[in-house]
């Protein structure tokens, strides 16, 4: 299989292509409503498209990432993202699918951290752990669209002042969600945040992917995924890191030359994926933290060639494959999700990485401002 990371150009040249040529297609931002919420409040629908069959539609509602179109070899649109239809769902079972994510991504062991001899308490939202920021998180938030604008980079701008004390976080935290979509098809997704005391902050997107279409009869597991990162953080019966790094090498946890997700995904023999139902996981980026956006994953699916390249700024990304749809879920079209429908990357610091030294840290002060800068990057691959 040839090694599609060597088939990646560099993030300075991603960068210069997404965000820096005259190209002569334009992007267009248009704005509708999505519906109202329980109590009134009006949800807007923020659709960028590009002329090349890219398009991108975000809610207010926890500034989520909602519809990815992307078109294959043969120029055939699909919507590329697991996700619900109605926006009462994303009210009253809230899942992740597509949000923001804060303040802070995956789990913080039994939703504890220690800031300046200080240990706050954080809601525990799954099995006593914290997960995505304990439940009243960022994605359940209805944001402010503050801006969109058409051009050659169309953008939509949403903000959201998260108080002190919120879900038990120190600081009154004001954050900003940028997204942005290029000629060519490259959404950029900017997190910037203030606090106004010492706080840990981790934000991210939670988009769930199949790069054959939602709801196709073929699902994620056949999608080849890349992860140029040759340590993972193995974690214990409760999905917490260990604070070990250990080596993929000659394990399932090995997706550095690409393979199908199905591949070690039910590999009982190994006690990482037992304790995950899968792949539930923060790899450490061989790239580390780093100042421009640079590859973190690269998913495709080999029929319709349509592939997704993930950039970041951030030192891990967590992968999820999406063990715990359960057949349940009511998505797009009506269809029924399950296990295997649907993928997530998450670009982040670690998991419970307040509580871990050898861990990025998440610490944001006052006057530092906290940035995370990710590029979902949309192409189809060659016969």
């Amino acid at each position: 299989m040839r090694n599609p990371v060597k088939a990646i150009t560099t993030a300075a040249s991603v960068l210069a292509l997404a965000f820096g040529a005259n190209a002569a297609l334009a992007t267009e931002a248009t704005q509708a409503s999505a519906g109202k919420l329980s109590n009134g409040s009006e949800v807007t629908a923020v659709t960028l498209t590009a002329g090349n069959g890219v398009s991108a539609t975000i809610l207010t509602f926890g500034a989520t990432l909602w519809k990815l179109n992307a078109p294959d070899r043969d120029g055939k649109t699909a919507d590329v993202l697991v996700a619900y239809d109605k926006l009462s769902d994303f009210e009253t079972r809230p899942n992740f699918w597509g949000a923001t994510i804060g303040r802070y991504g995956n789990r913080i062991a039994d939703g504890k951290f220690t800031l300046d001899g200080k240990t706050y308490q954080l809601p525990g939202n799954d099995h006593g752990q914290s997960l995505h920021g304990g439940g009243k998180g960022f994605d359940v938030q209805n944001w402010k669209l503050e801006s969109v604008k058409s051009g050659k980079v169309a953008t939509a701008v949403f903000s959201l002042v998260s108080p002190d004390g919120d879900s038990g976080y120190p600081g009154t935290v004001k954050a900003k969600v940028t997204y942005s979509l290029d000629e060519s098809g490259n959404l950029q997704i900017v997190f910037d945040a203030t606090t106004d005391k010492p706080t840990v902050l981790n934000m991210t997107n939670h988009a769930i992917f199949n790069m054959a279409g939602e709801g196709s009869e073929r699902d994620a597991m056949t999608n080849v995924l890349t992860l140029p990162a040759s340590k993972y953080t193995p974690v214990n019966e409760k999905l917490i890191p260990t604070g070990e790094l250990r080596a993929v090498e000659g394990t399932p946890f090995d997706f550095r030359n690409g393979k199908p997700v199905a591949v070690g995904l039910r590999d009982g023999n190994d006690q990482q994926i037992v304790y995950g139902r899968g792949f539930d996981h923060n790899f450490a980026l061989d790239k580390g933290q780093t100042k421009t956006p640079e590859l973190a994953a690269r998913l495709e699916d080999p029929v319709s060639g349509r592939v997704l390249e993930l950039l970041t700024t951030e030192p891990g990304v967590q992968f999820y494959s999406g063990n715990f749809l359960d057949g349940t879920f009511i998505g797009k079209q009506g269809h029924l999700y399950r296990m295997g429908d649907g993928i997530a990357l998450e670009p982040q610091k670690f998991p419970d990485s307040p509580n871990h030294a050898n861990f990025p840290s998440t610490r944001v002060d006052p006057g530092k401002p906290y940035r995370h800068v990710m590029i979902y990057r949309v192409t189809t691959s060659p016969r």
